[in-house]
């Protein structure tokens, strides 16, 4: 059956036209070479979608190549971060059998997201109906018609369905990412992305002592100052602990919610190395080079 699975990967693959960015300076070189190598790869999707559980010895999750590439699947970073302790949002629903899914017993706020994805794509904010994400009404039957067709799209994929976390003052709004890069426990940076779509908002860095510093990305417009989260050390001691765990440089997600820090993602290849400033490349390299060294 693996064998199977590899080979037909093996020849969606050779007909893939995706091309990757050109690098700007080393650390987006070292990005787009970890991405062939983890997506490229003929055995890419068995090992992101490998069905893993917070209950797993650490060594069984780390018994593939290239490991890593198993949470970058949403379900299994979510039992990666609880075994860590992180607060992730309570699951309501998880599969690809929408027959079984009973929009009835959700409550009025629910997040729907995919298993595989990046970008906030087929990700759903639901407020009362009201997805906040496209500023759109579905019906149950649209949202049934909008999963149906990505799930016939991607036979490994599937959707989970799980709580809205509030924001720090208890409100249901996008939430506020904190992306922090992390080399191997040690932060780098914080990015706080303040998202009011899909695609766009502002963006503010920060370093791990809250000093703001020069943005690293080119795809959002320059936020102010903001205060810190409450629950900032919380974030930073989880994601330090993540990142020890992940052994390698990640992007690891977190929203400051009226319950505290919660994780939120994995990101190894952030924006499959597009888009950062040179002042970034210099940084994040330099980070590498002292405590990823040699890493891929």
């Amino acid at each position: 059956m693996l064998q199977y699975l590899k080979n037909k990967l093996r020849t969606s693959l050779s007909s893939n036209k995706y091309k990757p960015p050109q690098p700007q300076g080393e650390f987006s070189a070292r990005i787009i070479h970890r991405h062939r190598t983890f997506w490229k790869s003929a055995d890419a999707e068995y090992v992101r979608n490998l069905p893993m559980d917070a209950n797993m010895p650490l060594a069984q999750w780390k018994a593939e190549p290239h490991w890593q590439r198993t949470l970058s699947n949403k379900n299994n970073s979510r039992e990666f971060a609880k075994m860590h302790g992180c607060l992730v949002p309570e699951l309501y629903w998880k599969g690809r059998d929408l027959e079984q899914l009973d929009f009835k017993i959700m409550p009025e706020q629910y997040v729907i997201r995919p298993t595989i994805g990046h970008s906030c794509n087929l990700v759903f904010l639901m407020n009362k109906g009201f997805n906040l994400m496209d500023k759109t009404y579905y019906s149950e039957t649209q949202l049934r018609a909008e999963l149906d067709k990505a799930l016939r799209k991607n036979p490994y994929m599937e959707f989970l369905i799980e709580e809205f976390v509030r924001s720090e003052s208890g409100e249901y709004k996008i939430p506020d990412d904190y992306k922090i890069s992390m080399f191997n426990g040690e932060v780098a940076l914080i990015d706080v992305i303040n998202r009011v779509s899909p695609k766009e908002g502002l963006s503010s860095c920060y370093d791990e002592n809250w000093n703001m510093i020069e943005n690293i990305s080119q795809f959002y417009k320059q936020a102010p100052y903001q205060k810190p989260p409450a629950c900032l050390e919380e974030m930073i001691t989880f994601a330090k602990t993540l990142s020890k765990s992940y052994e390698i440089y990640v992007r690891i997600d977190f929203y400051a919610t009226d319950k505290g820090a919660v994780f939120g993602e994995f990101t190894p290849t952030p924006a499959a190395g597009a888009g950062f400033t040179p002042k970034a490349e210099q940084v994040l390299a330099g980070y590498w080079d002292k405590y990823c060294n040699g890493s891929i």
